[in-house]
């Protein structure tokens, strides 16, 4: 059919055909392609355990600063309900002393 000689069925005297050639490049191509696509699937493995990793250690700060400000609240609660307001409020008044003294000193400047 295609007008090779009969026999011979498309191949040309070297061996090789043009669909020969053409499928070695393209499987060269694709081999190359899929090594690319390999080592950016390692890469984003890594990213993803790294990111997996400070995502962890995040989680353990906020656990640990969660405890650390529930402690508190739970001081400040105890603080409140007791026999000790006066203090509360020499407290508050002293904060907000502080506070001007520092705002002063900036508005000085």
């Amino acid at each position: 059919g295609d007008g090779a000689p009969p026999g011979n069925y498309g191949y040309t005297s070297s061996g090789y055909s043009v669909y020969e050639e053409e499928n070695d490049r393209l499987t060269e191509s694709l081999r190359t392609k899929v090594s690319a696509i390999k080592s950016l699937s390692i890469e984003i493995g890594t990213e993803v355990k790294n990111q997996n990793k400070m995502l962890s250690e995040m989680e353990n700060d906020f656990d640990s600063a969660g405890g650390l400000l529930g402690a508190t609240m739970g001081r400040l609660r105890t603080l409140s309900r007791g026999s000790q307001t006066k203090l509360l409020c020499y407290m508050m008044l002293f904060s907000l002393f502080v506070f001007f003294v520092i705002y002063w000193i900036i508005k000085l400047r």
